[in-house]
């Protein structure tokens, strides 16, 4: 555990560092989000956040390799994640400079999760009436989508300032628990790729909220958005990857196959929102990449909070819903249900209160809406 609290700290401290460095080549190269009639927010910002996470996992890597544990996690699953990250992020930075259309980009996405069966990382197989051990071909499209719709869950509710960063940190803490706890209680390897993404991941959204925060300093972009949502998708696919099907017993069902389950259920909100503004849109008859300003950060502004507030409002339902899961793996049900009862009585109250700022309902909205194709993931 304290080889991957070192990581995690590592890579924080790295990307605080390295962001300001990053936010002056964004400017210089010109990959800043301006200001639009279409745009609510007020100044224009420098994109390219997803280069400072990159930068900051590769030289994390480059210095947990010679650890004693940590280092044993840096094998072929470990390579391609992270070539495929960097892939993405490079897509990512052309979007935030030129603006591809969103057709290029889920092409690049595709192209991605490509990269991660190439190295071996593929669902296989699902809790299918037990367990059912998947074809090649469709544990493949498997992994594809869920790599697409992961992706995408992120770039979605990349749409206020920490907003991305801070549930991406909130279900990445969740998934490393997971893989931690799934270790040492059922006797998987702790020097997993799982273990060692995930801490990285909590580990660059901290550090990259400290600039991130409103008001932001620095937008993630897709190149941001991009490398959060293949990083989860990648570690969840992983850690099934641990577990063989035919030693799963009735009863350690529940706990093997969460790694399918758990992405889902931390990254609830951000998928809810994704479900909800496609169908909305298509309902309009317009394109799922089209923009509106009915997203749930939307709404949840428009009732009187601050961009602060209703960040930390969507913080804790990602909570609320993210770490009883976690801890019904382990813990008897009446536990975890205890646990979601308290976090789901606290939020509810806190989402229910009136920001003190703007206790008539002005909302304080300064971001771009995620929605629009050419600022879809520019801010956090």
């Amino acid at each position: 555990m304290r080889e991957y609290l070192l990581t995690l700290f590592l890579a924080a401290a790295l990307c605080y560092v390295v962001t300001p460095l990053v936010r002056t080549w964004a400017v210089r190269f010109g990959a800043v989000a301006e200001i639009r009639t279409r745009d609510v927010h007020t100044t224009p910002t420098p994109r390219w956040g997803g280069l400072a996470m990159w930068i900051s996992m590769s030289i994390t890597f480059a210095i947990v390799h010679n650890l004693e544990l940590v280092g044993k996690s840096f094998g072929r699953e470990t390579q391609g994640i992270f070539l495929a990250g960097t892939f993405l992020v490079a897509l990512g930075m052309l979007d935030d400079r030129f603006e591809l259309d969103a057709l290029t980009k889920l092409a690049g996405q595709a192209l991605a999760a490509g990269i991660l069966l190439l190295f071996g990382i593929q669902i296989l197989w699902l809790p299918i009436n037990g367990v059912i051990t998947l074809p090649p071909s469709i544990g493949q499209l498997v992994t594809v989508l869920i790599v697409l719709v992961t992706i995408n869950a992120v770039n979605f509710i990349d749409g206020l300032d920490g907003l991305a960063a801070g549930i991406v940190a909130i279900s990445g803490i969740a998934f490393f628990a997971f893989a931690y706890l799934l270790a040492v209680v059922y006797g998987f390897s702790r020097a997993g790729a799982p273990s060692l993404i995930t801490a990285v991941l909590v580990g660059v959204c901290i550090g990259f909220l400290a600039h991130n925060a409103h008001p932001a300093a620095i937008f993630m972009g897709d190149s941001g958005s991009m490398f959060l949502g293949l990083m989860l998708a990648a570690s969840a696919i992983t850690l099934t990857g641990q577990v063989d099907p035919n030693a799963i017993s009735a009863e350690k069902l529940g706990p093997a196959t969460l790694p399918l389950l758990l992405p889902f259920a931390v990254l609830a909100i951000p998928l809810a929102d994704l479900i909800l503004a496609i169908l909305r849109r298509l309902k309009a008859g317009k394109s799922p990449f089209a923009s509106d300003k009915e997203h749930l950060h939307h709404r949840i502004m428009r009732a009187g909070n601050t961009q602060q507030r209703t960040a930390f409002i969507m913080y804790l339902w990602t909570a609320t819903i993210a770490f009883p899961v976690t801890v019904l793996a382990f813990a008897p049900i009446w536990v975890a249900a205890l646990v979601a009862l308290a976090l789901f009585i606290f939020t509810t109250i806190f989402s229910l209160g009136k920001s003190k700022m703007y206790p008539q309902g002005k909302p304080d909205m300064g971001n771009p809406d995620p929605g629009e194709p050419e600022t879809e993931s520019v801010n956090s």
